[in-house]
């Protein structure tokens, strides 16, 4: 789980452990942050390219951005991050890439859809949407954000083989490599994550008492952070497989185990969103969705498996895993929120 390398100071292993949960609740913050500011510049009210009645879905251009950016900094220039800092990295990809693409809010959209009648429009939500390679966007993103860092990279190679200064790496001097450095970003790390819990927590309590919607914001904000910390530790699941064999090692199960749990609990608290049907409600259920679960779900992180898969020797894995993690989902999802919605005719 830790990506330590030989010529770097090692760490006790429980400080390793708090910078990690330090750099992934700080990242998941600005993840969510992103994700929110991306919703609303899209959405119906600005660019109007995004809403909840079409497949156009408010979290599409969020998870298209991360998942591009999730070529750059989790494919092509990881190794170029880790040789500055290794929890850099993590923060980067599994905090701030993973916070920022959602899959729960995806699969409660064509839900929602469902539960409208817009059958069709949730069928081609699938479609366009998540679904493998060759049926676009987010999928998409993650290959033509490899395809620009490599060109990226190729430039840097070549500028940098012309004025005489070498392959393109990080310069020692940026390097996050012993104890005192580690510490001094802890410190910044921990006034960041202060200071953003601490500006949270006033707007929340303003706009909560005052009934806005923003309170649904700042409430995501602080709980977001143990999305991304359980993420990480079901991460530990990726590569293990089933029962003592390790069968089925190929399925990403960590990853496959987020997004159907943080699925499964989105569907759960919308169907009580429509049963109590109150502001209150209503605000706390929507801060835990865009938070919590936003964080504990990701679809930069399941492309990166995807596209991973179908460059290997048996790309129908590919397929198989997209296909396994959508069917679980919204079959799921069906059995919690649509049956009781359309048996007891919450409006």
């Amino acid at each position: 789980m830790f990506y330590m390398q030989d010529d770097k100071e090692r760490l006790p292993k429980l400080l390793e452990y708090v910078l990690c949960l330090i750099h992934l609740a700080v990242f998941g913050i600005l993840g969510v942050l992103t994700r929110y500011v991306l919703q609303k510049l899209f959405g119906p009210r600005v660019a109007g390219l995004t809403n909840d009645k079409n497949i156009l879905y408010l979290d599409l251009p969020s998870n298209m951005v991360g998942s591009f950016l999730m070529g750059w900094w989790g494919i092509v220039f990881k190794a170029d991050i880790s040789s500055v800092s290794d929890y850099l990295a993590i923060g980067l990809t599994t905090g701030y890439l993973g916070s920022l693409t959602t899959f729960s809010g995806w699969n409660q959209k064509m839900l929602d859809l469902i539960v409208d009648g817009h059958w069709v429009l949730a069928v081609l939500g699938f479609l366009v949407g998540e679904n493998p390679y060759c049926l676009f966007l987010a999928a998409y993103s993650i290959i033509f954000g490899i395809e620009t860092a490599k060109g990226f990279r190729w430039l840097l190679t070549r500028r940098n083989a012309c004025t005489g200064s070498g392959t393109p790496s990080s310069s020692s001097n940026w390097r996050v490599d012993s104890f005192k450095r580690h510490l001094a970003v802890m410190g910044v790390l921990i006034l960041m994550l202060g200071l953003l819990w601490g500006v949270c927590g006033a707007l929340l309590r303003e706009e909560f008492s005052s009934g806005n919607s923003g309170a649904q914001l700042w409430l995501a904000c602080f709980v977001g952070p143990p999305g991304v910390w359980i993420r990480w530790f079901l991460a530990r699941l990726n590569g293990r497989g089933l029962g003592r064999a390790g069968s089925f090692k190929w399925v990403p199960f960590g990853t496959l185990a987020a997004n159907v749990s943080a699925a499964c609990i989105m569907a759960a608290l919308s169907t009580v969103k429509k049963a109590v049907n109150s502001q209150t409600s209503d605000t706390v259920a929507s801060g835990i969705q865009l938070g919590f679960l936003g964080c504990l779900s990701t679809v930069s992180t399941f492309t990166a498996e995807f596209n991973a898969m179908r460059e290997s020797e048996r790309p129908w894995r590919a397929y198989a895993y997209a296909l396994i993690t959508i069917c679980i989902s919204f079959g799921l999802g069906i059995l919690i929120y649509s049956v009781p919605v359309w048996t007891k005719g919450y409006g």
